[in-house]
């Protein structure tokens, strides 16, 4: 039934992408897909840090209910992100620590809620990966309706069960699994110039032409 189904993932990107897009900052991922793809500033790491990357397990969940999020627990592989899409209502938490405990000695690799969590000083002082909008003491419900592997939408992006998805401290990504390769090597080349620039910066010999160039060909009157 359309709102109340548990789903397989069809297609997962394969776990040599996994490994590849670890080494890589979430920021150079988004430069190189123009900047237009975010969790937005409303996903923010809830845990002491660490790179999270791996294929999403999707939920759709009624705000403030977490059955669907319990089951794509019980489903998910070893490695994968649960992305839980609960329509950004702070009311109820959807997760706290018992669920990420559960998650973690399963071997998942995070949790996402687009909502909020509670047990906040807990998961803060630990490193599995979890991301969330906020905090509220208020627990969960467990009616549902909901829907697990289905693709779901945060903040304008969209996510597909299989698609790969990346966390640091700047931020929620999720990769379009057809996409996965090109969007690596395009971001490899972007971290590799950057580590360039950081190397001239740090021995005094960054190139800064381009600003004066740049404030030229738009017009701009420097007056010194």
């Amino acid at each position: 039934m359309i709102g109340f189904r548990v789903l397989p993932v069809r297609r997962r990107v394969d776990a040599q992408w996994i490994e590849k897009y670890r080494g890589l900052p979430v920021a150079n991922v988004s430069d190189v897909m123009s900047r237009m793809t975010a969790g937005g500033p409303s996903l923010q790491p809830m845990y002491s840090g660490g790179r999270m990357v791996g294929p999403a397990v999707t939920v759709r969940t009624r705000p403030g209910d977490n059955l669907m999020v319990h089951k794509a627990l019980d489903l998910a592989e070893p490695g994968d992100v649960v992305v839980v899409d609960a329509g950004g209502d702070l009311t109820n938490a959807i997760i706290g620590e018992l669920m990420v405990a559960h998650a973690a000695q399963r071997g998942l690799g995070g949790i996402v809620i687009y909502g909020a969590i509670r047990d906040s000083e807990e998961l803060g002082e630990g490193k599995f990966p979890v991301f969330a909008s906020g905090v509220t003491h208020r627990g969960p419900y467990k009616d549902g309706p909901g829907e697990v592997n289905v693709p779901i939408a945060i903040e304008g992006m969209v996510i597909e069960p299989g698609d790969l998805v990346c966390g640091d401290a700047d931020g929620f990504l999720a990769v379009p699994f057809e996409h996965v390769a090109e969007i690596h090597a395009a971001a490899s080349k972007k971290h590799e110039a950057e580590t360039r620039q950081m190397e001239n910066i740090k021995a005094g010999r960054n190139d800064r032409a381009w600003v004066d160039a740049t404030l030229q060909k738009l017009g701009c009157t420097v007056e010194l």
